[in-house]
């Protein structure tokens, strides 16, 4: 707040506090002519009169000490704009204190899975409780609380993975969040392929899926040299994708913003940008590692992963 903004607010306060104390002190004195408190002339029924009889004193006085406890209370605990009150209290200050109380409570709950791997974690439990309830807290607002996602959200329970899905991977995920750009490719192809060149891409990468379409669609066969000469960098020649990079397998079957047609081509018309956030500052690393080992456990079941880690 800036010092103009605080002395209107100072100017304010001080009015308001001002106010009471001078509307209390006019309305609580008796002035000479005022008519005595039995002499107000309303009568009802004859015998029922209404009387004007002031405060008392000792209520008045505890008035008084309000607005004089209103005043202590300001300059104790700031109220007067950016001015720190005489106790340097604030409620960021109190939510800090607080949250670093509640956070020396989680880390008692959390101390025994620190620097655990992940496919240990996954095996434990009362790890996959705690990562379950992490996971609902966090992360079900967008891949939902079954983990399957939705249009532009990543099902997380099944066993494909655009950046990787070995434990550290996912964790890696998870910690620093990941930045997945397909860029717009819409005029680029245009000039290569005509009018209609988005749409040979998109009719070809269908086919990748289904490679014995390809010699009987015409389209596709139009668009495997415009996919050739551009979309190999990033999901190689044969559609298998790069993890390193995010760029999915188009192989799979498997369509994160829908797999018609139309979708697929305004993906390669106008590209995608997906973002997951870091949660490292919000989670720290050990709820990261557990609900990454929740979300590991999900496509590698106990005994899946077991069998895997045998050998």
């Amino acid at each position: 707040m800036s010092t103009g903004w605080s002395w209107y607010v100072i100017a304010l306060v001080a009015f308001n506090i001002g106010g009471c104390a001078w509307l209390l002190w006019w309305t609580a004195r008796r002035r000479p002519g005022d008519p005595a408190p039995t002499d107000t002339s309303h009568v009802w029924d004859g015998n029922i009169t209404e009387y004007n009889k002031p405060l008392p004193r000792w209520w008045i006085n505890l008035f008084y000490l309000t607005i004089v406890f209103g005043i202590g209370y300001l300059f104790w605990f700031g109220g007067l704009g950016k001015y720190a009150g005489y106790s340097h209290w604030s409620s960021r200050g109190e939510h800090a204190r607080d949250k670093a109380a509640a956070d020396a409570r989680l880390d008692e709950t959390f101390a025994r899975f620190k620097g655990q791997p992940i496919d240990v974690l996954a095996r434990d439990p009362q790890a996959l409780v705690l990562g379950r309830s992490i996971f609902s807290n966090t992360c079900a607002g967008c891949h939902g609380s079954s983990a399957q996602g939705a249009i532009g959200y990543p099902n997380l329970s099944d066993d494909i993975w655009h950046w990787g899905g070995a434990p550290d991977r996912v964790l890696q995920t998870v910690l620093d969040g990941r930045d997945g750009v397909m860029p717009p490719w819409g005029k680029v192809l245009t000039g290569m392929g005509g009018a209609n060149a988005v749409d040979y891409v998109a009719a070809y990468v269908r086919t990748l899926s289904h490679p014995d379409e390809l010699s009987r669609d015409f389209l596709a066969a139009q668009g495997k040299p415009l996919y050739d000469n551009i979309c190999v960098a990033c999901h190689g020649i044969d559609g298998k994708g790069n993890q390193q990079m995010g760029a999915p397998d188009l192989t799979d079957r498997y369509w994160l913003y829908g797999d018609s047609s139309e979708v697929i081509a305004k993906t390669i018309r106008d590209g995608r940008h997906g973002v997951m956030p870091a949660h490292r500052a919000l989670l720290g690393e050990t709820r990261a590692r557990l609900v990454a080992a929740y979300v590991w456990s999900l496509s590698n079941p106990p005994r899946k992963a077991a069998a895997g880690a045998s050998p």
